[in-house]
């Protein structure tokens, strides 16, 4: 199975190493749009991003600092530099070496300045969310502009693995990111409810966590096939059969 899985805007602090590092995947892309940031003034940076002044100066700083080389000293690996909800739920500070081997051409972070980045993809800090309104080229947005890209690189990789499986386990701003319709294979969307105030409700924090904690299940036990997904139990949650369809499967507590 292939897993894709949003970002978040917060990152971590400390730094963990990868046994085997790499650049990342569109490294030219990704030139592309940095300097288009680095031409930003400060207040162009606080309104496109709306964001607080001390984030704007955050931002701003990193994106003078970024480099075109990506070392031990200004990057870190992508899996240990997120530590947003999803990344709670992911642990994956907690993975093996054999966890993390089984997980590189598996799990994919999208990324609006990355596309999409692996496990051992080296990242340095930045903040460009995939729904940001930046104008590149021809290009209204970074939907365009990465265009089918991200896609063929997913096909590539379930081609690669040898599976037919896409769990989407991003959020819509991400997810659109690809071309859902161009995928070679069969889409998975996977949901979390929780029974409130007599209904099934979508809780943000905790589906984001879920998000992760699937992920992990997933790459923890090495899944393959779309039936051993529905064994997922972790935090409470177990598969609803009666929500799910044959592509859609919500998970409820």
């Amino acid at each position: 199975m292939i897993i894709i899985l949003s970002p978040s805007k917060t990152l971590r602090d400390e730094k963990i190493e990868h046994p085997n590092p790499s650049p990342p995947l569109f490294q030219e892309k990704t030139g592309q749009l940095m300097r288009k940031l680095q031409r930003l003034t400060k207040s162009e940076v606080k309104n496109l991003m709306s964001i607080s002044d001390n984030l704007t100066e955050l931002n701003y700083n990193r994106y003078k600092a970024f480099e075109d080389d990506f070392k031990g000293n200004n990057s870190e690996p992508a899996i240990f530099t997120f530590k947003g909800d999803v990344f709670q739920g992911l642990q994956a500070e907690s993975f093996t070496a054999k966890d993390l081997e089984y997980a590189e051409p598996r799990l994919y972070i999208l990324s609006g300045l990355y596309g999409l980045l692996k496990p051992s993809t080296l990242v340095q800090p930045y903040r460009l969310e995939m729904g940001t309104p930046l104008p590149v080229d021809r290009n209204k947005n970074l939907y365009e502009f990465w265009g089918d890209s991200l896609t063929q690189q997913i096909n590539a990789s379930m081609e690669s693995v040898g599976s037919p499986y896409l769990v989407n386990l991003a959020s819509k701003e991400y997810s659109k990111a690809l071309n859902l319709k161009k995928v070679k294979g069969e889409v998975i969307d996977v949901h979390f409810r929780e029974w409130r105030n007599e209904k099934w409700t979508f809780i943000s924090f905790n589906a984001k966590k879920a998000r992760g904690t699937m992920a992990r299940y997933i790459l923890r036990n090495q899944i393959e096939e779309k039936e051993d997904l529905k064994g997922f139990d972790l935090d409470g949650y177990a598969f609803n059969e009666e929500l799910s369809s044959e592509n859609e499967l919500f998970f409820t507590k």
